[in-house]
């Protein structure tokens, strides 16, 4: 084999190349406007703009193209000792190092053009997105969050970055506690009840009340449930309001549902997604209906602003929960049969729903009397909610709460059934 015939190997002729060389341009020139209209004018300027940046995310993909890595890596570090030279060079009061930084992500962009170009679309995307938004993320960090805040971020990554992976993905006791299973369910339960948290901070002067009982729906709908009537009975807020925030925890209820059968069983998710989603619908319409028809009032203590994004006792709590009713319905199964496992669900309905069904969820894919089990436990977990509300909230709460509380279980009962 001559050099030539080298050469035609290493290099791909012009058709295969004009598609990763126009998108390494077009991602340089993306990043280098945002750059050049914070690069400044005379000597002090910053190390790289508009050129800059389209030329270096060219490189990147020209040297991709010819398959030599000795060639990429060089440019990589080539790039990396302009960034260091720029630093020591820089005489302003606040140097920084996110210019010299994007100017290496961008040429590494470059070389990912030539192998994968919607990830180097979005990388670019993405990049010139967190630099132009720099003061609103500074601001975000700096003044938005609190200290409680950043502490319930900081546990969470670390639940889903470190500890999510290192935890073995193998049933203990058949197809029964899993820990892999049981912790991603508690990351679950933590992300939402983060991001409902920080809606409702977003929201607060004008839906304190309904998303907060959406966010506390999440631990527990039947506690939010209790709370809610509580203050009813102490003369703290209308039964009207709070009827229409705990028809609110409902609907959290049922989307939960739908994350415990993601996580636990995901054959479910087909046979669960309408239903739930048509409860959630009906729970929702009502719930506002009756919030938005009450008469205007301070938001109760039962639902005042916290700093803290989710409650990790609360959650893992309701995971521990989860994995002992698992066991007890997987030891009645194996004692009773098909019996048992409706029993257990209908047992384990009356303490927290969401355990329940992930225990007939892991016994295994959709079956008729697996359906029942469902069915039954919904039956009297609305059963036992609506005795929650009379015996606490007292006679008007439970009269304006029940009708809806009833009439999306039966929604969901009945599409289940189809």
């Amino acid at each position: 084999m001559n050099p030539h015939d080298t050469m035609s190997l290493a290099i791909p002729d012009l058709s295969q190349a004009a598609a990763p060389l126009a998108a390494a341009l077009g991602c340089g020139l993306l990043i280098g406007i945002e750059r050049e209209r914070r690069k400044g004018d005379g000597p002090g300027r910053a190390l790289a703009g508009l050129r800059t940046f389209a030329l270096t995310c060219v490189t990147g993909a020209a040297a991709a193209l010819t398959q030599v890595t000795g060639l990429v890596v060089a440019g990589a570090v080539f790039v990396a000792a302009l960034g260091v030279v720029a630093y020591f060079r820089d005489r302003s009061d606040d140097p920084g190092v996110t210019t010299e930084v994007a100017l290496l992500l961008t040429y590494l962009i470059g070389v990912l053009c030539a192998w994968s170009l919607p990830l180097a679309a979005g990388l670019a995307v993405g990049l010139t997105a967190m630099l132009a938004g720099r003061e609103r993320l500074h601001g975000f960090a700096r003044h938005w969050l609190r200290p409680a805040e950043v502490r319930d971020g900081i546990v969470l990554a670390a639940l889903v970055l470190l500890a999510l992976p290192l935890v073995p993905d193998r049933a203990l006791w058949d197809n029964t506690l899993n820990p892999h299973v049981i912790v991603q369910l508690l990351a679950l339960l933590l992300g939402v009840q983060a991001a409902a948290h920080l809606a409702r901070r977003l929201l607060q002067a004008r839906h304190a009340v309904t998303l907060s009982a959406l966010a506390s729906g999440f631990v527990s709908s039947t506690a939010t449930i209790a709370t809610l009537g509580l203050a009813v009975r102490e003369g703290r807020s209308g039964a009207r309001l709070m009827a229409g925030g705990a028809l609110l925890s409902c609907v959290s209820t049922l989307l939960q549902l739908l994350l415990v059968a993601a996580a636990v069983q995901p054959a479910w998710l087909g046979h669960l997604v309408w239903p739930a989603l048509g409860g959630s619908v009906m729970a929702l319409a009502w719930g506002m209906w009756l919030v938005r028809g009450a008469p205007s009032e301070a938001a109760p203590a039962a639902v005042e602003q916290d700093e803290r994004m989710f409650s990790l006792t609360g959650a893992a709590a309701v995971a521990a929960l989860l994995a002992g009713i698992q066991v007890l319905v997987h030891a009645l199964t194996l004692w009773l049969g098909e019996a048992g496992l409706i029993v257990g669900s209908l047992l384990g309905a009356l303490a927290d729903l969401h355990s329940a069904l992930a225990a007939v969820f892991t016994s295994g894919p959709p079956a008729p009397i697996s359906h029942q089990a469902v069915v039954g436990a919904l039956a009297v977990h609305a059963l036992s909610k609506s005795v929650t509300a009379a015996l606490v909230g007292g006679r008007s709460y439970a009269l304006w709460f029940l009708p809806g509380l009833w009439a999306h279980t039966a929604l969901v009962m009945g599409l289940l059934a189809f």
